[in-house]
Parts: structure tokens; C-alpha cells; sequence
């Protein structure tokens, strides 16, 4: 077995400080330079920068679909072998580590990272959609329709994506914390390249990280601005416009900056756990005032349906429905990978302590099952509601194109409607300052060379330019805009995470030596 050798590296070696910050060169600077460039193109060449994103987003899931879907399974069974093999009792910062945060804390904060504003805007809209138009080429709006439907919605959101996560996390968090290495991107890469990932490669890997993890952010975070302006003009007529729109990103930014000033501690672990809070709130309630005894059900039915139909739905070869794998699932996929960089480095940072077995199995099975029982409470209610009721307001929503109200729309159909309209509207800016400013210290932490403590101005500098990145997107395109974005940062980020497996299994293999007992 190999021995990873020593590095002479220091943290920050490469640094330069100046005007009080501690950047990373050349990162910080290609990264902003880069994103900067974007912001005022895209706002200079709005009609241009709408064309070309519709253009760009056609071609690249058209033509590299067959990555992203190879990419996706292969993902999966890498961390089940991770998981099945002895490598999985090593220890993410040796035998004697310990995890810093309790197991409800620390899933609250993977978890609140994780999914974002995704679940809140796609949670009912995503089975009603499936179940009008359901993959496989079933036939639409019956029985049928419906679990293969949820199973889909949940496909998108389960064990694949976060497979994507978990290979991020775990190889930063192992070569940081077992290897003692900067906590950025390029580290993982040391035990396959060693040394020459200090230079111009990992100087590429890191600025990729930058690319990917922005735009991943920018369309989540324009997902949120648009549901919280949709949910704002569904309870009380207040006007969609882009200025709207415009404004609540530079509103919500501005909270954001207060947690990022804050710092780990006290903003971003408060507001995961806040977050966690009142989405069990928001679940709590739909389980009692809804069909409980059905949602029951249907959640474990679903599951079963879902590990049924996991083959079918990632076996792209031949398949008829491409409408669904190019416009759900080849987004997702990018989607997902584009947030890696980000997801995987912050988990990174709070897992110290937990086996590699323990993380995999925490971030594939428990997420998964959390994600059943939301989509089955909300989706899948609305679902029922049409099937048994010929209630119309969520499947109206869906099929005018309005996926932003579908949720305010089932909250109408419940007891204390205007309650619990409010607290989907809080739960939406917590999940937006959540991801804004976990997303900043992550950036921060790539562009300050892998530096934990590096000066607030830099967090303050990304977390504008994020709230900047997803106002150039939604004057660009909205949401084609953003899925060309996060698609096109996606891609090469694919591949890198398909080394990154290996160099991960290399790593670990060289260091079975530190293993949990």
C-alpha cells in the first residue's frame, strides 16, 4: 500500500493580503474578476444574454446528458462500496476525533444546506406535475401516473443527489481533517497528484469550485425570490414585477449579510436550526390537518415505488420520455453537482468526528426518507385532492405555468390558511439567508486558500455578488437563464467529481491505518 506523502504547504503560504484582506492568489481574483464580468454583461446585454442562455441550455442538455446520468449513477455506487468495504470505518480526523456538533445539530445544518429552497418551490409542485405528465410514457392524471410520479419527484431528491453531496463532502473533509490539509477543493486531490495540486491545476479546480457553487446558488436563490414574490401576490395582490423581484433579493441579501458578519457559531447555526424548526412545523401541520392516515401510506408505498423505479428512470439508453430526463432530470443532476463544491466543503467543515460510513449512510437514508414524507404531505395531498375531491387549485397553478403559488394554493385548501401562508413565507427567507450565507463562507474559505478565519469584508464582498449573480439571471432569462448557468458549471464539475472518487479511494486506502474501532 502507498504511503501519501508529506507536504511542506502551509496554510496561506500563497496569500496575499492587502487593504486588510487575506485572498488567495490567483483565485480570489480570476473568481471575482470572472463574476464581475459576468454581472454587468448580463446586465448590459439583457435581450442577448436571454437568447444565448436558451441556446446554450437546448445544446448542453441535448448533448451531455449521457454524462450527467452516467455521473449520477456512478456516484451511487461508489459510496455504497465506500460503505460496504472496511474504508468505511475510517474516521474523518483520526480514531481519537470526535464529532463537534451533536447528530440533530449536525443533520439540521447538512440538511438546511442541502435542499435549499428547492424543496419549499418543487415540494407540491413537483408530483402534480408528474402526475400530468409522468415519466416512462405513462398515461397522464390516473392511479398509475401518480406513484410513478411521487416516485420520480423523489428520485430527483433522494439517494443520486446527495450521493453527489456525499462524494464532495467526504473527500474535503478527509483530506482536511486526516491529512491536514487547506479545507478547499484541490486538497482531495493530494493523495493522486500530490504537491502539483498547489499549482496551476488546483488553481483551476478551485476557481471552478468558485463558478459552479455561485451559479448553483444564484438559481436557488432566484427560485426563492420568485415563490416569495408569487406567495406575496397570491395572499395580497402585490405586483410580480422583475423590480419586485429585484428588491427582495436586495432586502433578504441584506439580512443575509447580518448572519454572514456573525459567523459560523452564532448565524449559520441558528438559522439551520431555525430552519429545521419551522419546516417540522409546516410538516407537523400538514400531517395533522391533512389525510394523516393517507400520507402514511403513500410515503411508504412510494418509497417502494421509487426503489422499484430507480433503474428505469436512470437508464437513459432508448427511453421515449426525453422531455423528462432533459427538463427534470439532467437539470437536477447539474443543479445538484453545481452545489457540491458548496454543500460538500460545508459539510466538511461540521463533520470532524463521523466515519465515513456514518456520513454516507446519514446523507443518502435519512434525507431520502425526510424527503418522502415532505412530498408525499404536500405533493402528494394536492394529489389526492384532485383524484378525490376534483379540488383544481394546485393542479390549475401547475398547469398555468405558476409552480411559485402551488404551495401557498394547498395551504388555501387547509384549516388557519392565513397562518400557515406566513410561515411558508418565513420559512422561504430562512431557507434564503440560510443558503446565501452558508454559501459565502464557503466561497470565501476556496478564495482564502482554504483559510476557516479569514477577514468578514471577504464574506460581506460574496455574499453581494450572489445576490448580484441571481438579479443578472432573472433579468437574463429567469429560470432557462439559470439552468443554462448551473448546466454549463455543471458539466466540468462532473468529471472532476468522478476523479475526485478516485483519488478519495486512494487516500483512504493509503490510510486504513486510521480507522474507527
Amino acid at each position: 500500500m502507498t504511503e501519501i506523502p508529506k507536504t511542506d504547504y502551509k496554510l496561506g503560504q500563497d496569500n496575499v493580503r492587502v487593504l486588510g484582506l487575506d485572498i488567495h492568489n490567483p483565485v480570489f481574483v480570476v473568481s471575482s474578476l470572472g463574476i464581475i464580468a459576468f454581472v454587468a454583461g448580463v446586465l448590459v446585454f439583457q435581450a442577448e444574454a436571454t437568447a444565448a442562455f436558451g441556446a446554450l441550455r437546448a445544446w448542453l442538455m441535448s448533448t451531455f446528458d449521457w454524462v450527467f446520468m452516467g455521473a449520477g449513477n456512478f456516484f451511487v455506487l461508489f459510496c455504497l462500496l465506500l460503505m460496504a468495504t472496511p474504508l468505511g470505518r475510517v474516521r474523518l480526523g483520526g480514531a481519537d476525533a470526535r464529532p463537534d456538533y451533536s447528530r440533530s445539530t449536525w443533520f439540521a445544518m447538512l440538511f438546511a444546506a442541502g435542499v435549499g429552497i428547492g424543496l419549499m418551490f418543487f415540494g407540491v409542485s413537483e408530483p402534480v406535475e408528474h402526475f400530468l405528465q409522468p415519466p416512462l410514457g405513462l398515461e397522464a392524471a390516473d392511479t398509475a401516473a401518480a406513484r410513478l410520479g411521487m416516485a420520480g419527484a423523489i428520485y430527483h431528491w433522494g439517494i443520486h443527489g446527495w450521493a453527489i453531496y456525499a462524494v464532495a463532502a467526504l473527500s474535503i473533509a478527509f483530506a482536511s481533517y486526516n491529512l491536514g490539509l487547506p479545507m478547499t477543493l484541490r486538497s482531495a486531490f493530494y493523495p493522486l497528484l500530490g504537491d502539483a495540486v498547489w499549482g496551476r491545476f488546483g488553481h483551476g479546480i478551485d476557481i471552478l469550485a468558485v463558478f459552479a457553487t455561485i451559479f448553483g446558488l444564484a438559481t436557488s436563490l432566484g427560485l426563492g425570490a420568485q415563490q416569495l414574490a408569487g406567495g406575496l401576490a397570491h395572499l395580497w395582490g402585490t405586483p410580480t414585477t422583475d423590480t419586485i423581484q429585484v428588491l427582495l433579493i436586495a432586502g433578504i441579501t441584506g439580512m443575509a449579510l447580518t448572519s454572514v458578519v456573525s459567523g459560523m457559531e452564532k448565524g449559520v447555526k441558528r438559522l439551520s436550526e431555525a430552519n429545521l424548526w419551522l419546516a417540522l412545523l409546516l410538516l407537523a401541520f400538514v400531517l395533522m390537518v391533512g389525510p394523516t392516515l393517507d400520507i402514511a401510506t403513500r410515503t411508504v408505498t412510494s418509497l417502494g415505488h421509487y426503489l422499484a423505479a430507480i433503474g428505469p428512470l436512470s437508464n437513459w439508453v432508448g427511453r421515449e420520455d426525453l422531455h423528462f430526463m432533459h427538463g427534470w432530470t439532467i437539470f437536477y443532476w447539474a443543479w445538484w453537482i453545481s452545489w457540491s463544491p458548496f454543500v460538500g466543503l460545508f459539510i466538511a467543515r461540521v463533520s470532524r468526528g463521523r466515519t465515513v460510513r456514518e456520513l454516507i449512510a446519514c446523507m443518502l437514508i435519512i434525507p431520502t426518507l425526510t424527503i418522502a414524507i415532505w412530498m408525499n404531505a404536500f405533493g402528494g395531498t394536492a394529489v389526492s385532492q384532485y383524484v378525490d375531491r376534483g379540488h383544481l387549485d394546485v393542479i390549475a397553478a401547475v398547469q398555468a405555468q405558476q409552480p411559485e403559488i402551488a404551495l401557498f394554493a394547498l395551504l388555501e385548501t387547509l384549516p388557519l390558511a392565513s397562518v400557515t401562508s406566513v410561515i411558508g413565507l418565513v420559512l422561504i427567507v430562512v431557507f434564503f439567508v440560510t443558503s446565501s450565507d452558508s454559501g459565502s463562507l464557503v466561497i470565501d474559505t476556496i478564495t482564502a486558500g482554504g483559510k476557516l478565519d479569514a477577514p468578514v469584508a471577504q464574506r460581506v464582498f460574496w455574499c453581494v455578488f450572489e445576490g448580484l449573480v441571481t438579479v443578472a439571471l432573472l433579468l437574463g432569462g429567469g429560470l432557462v437563464a439559470a439552468q443554462a448557468a448551473i448546466t454549463a458549471a455543471g458539466l466540468p464539475f462532473a468529471l472532476v467529481l468522478v476523479a475526485l472518487c478516485y483519488t478519495t479511494w486512494k487516500g483512504l486506502r493509503a490510510t486504513q491505518t486510521d480507522r474507527a474501532g
